[in-house]
């Protein structure tokens, strides 16, 4: 089983006109909490997608990851828990690295994140001038977390 490494962090700047790609990608959880089971649609592919406990203050946990067909994932997706995460994708090499950069949709909308994978913990990278502060292990800001206290019902002072 893999172990996933990731930092993520909130978006500032302009970032669209760096991105090689951009994807639409609908998710939802059938279970969540410290462990998650999640289901994925991204344009023409799907996955589901079992994740354990983050470790290393967020920023490391287990992932187990199948591809499966997308009429398969349509079948699960009346197994998940609250609400849909709907979001574009943009993705950006930046000196050695792919940042993955989430614009949220729905209710959701305003939230922009950016995570960046890792093949150790302590791995240094470089940070773009559009990246902003870190949330990696802030559980709000968790995809599993957004479902059921969205973005958009957030206080001014939870945004910050």
């Amino acid at each position: 089983m893999a172990t996933e490494i990731e930092r993520k962090f909130l978006v500032t700047g302009e970032y669209k006109h760096l991105a090689h790609s951009r994807l639409h990608i609908t998710q939802g959880y059938i279970a969540s909490g410290s462990r998650t089971v999640r289901v994925r649609i991204s344009d023409n592919r799907a996955w589901l997608t079992i994740k354990g406990r983050s470790t290393d203050n967020g920023v490391s946990r287990i992932e187990w990851e199948k591809e499966i067909s997308q009429s398969e994932a349509r079948e699960l997706l009346p197994l998940v828990e609250g609400a849909l995460i709907d979001k574009y994708r943009y993705l950006i090499d930046f000196k050695g690295h792919t940042f993955e950069v989430d614009e949220f949709l729905g209710e959701n909308e305003g939230l922009t994140m950016a995570e960046v994978e890792l093949s150790s913990v302590d791995e240094e990278f470089q940070h773009p001038e559009w990246l902003g502060r870190e949330v990696t292990g802030e559980v709000r800001f968790y995809n599993s977390h957004l479902v059921d206290h969205p973005y958009a019902a957030w206080s001014a002072e939870e945004r910050k």
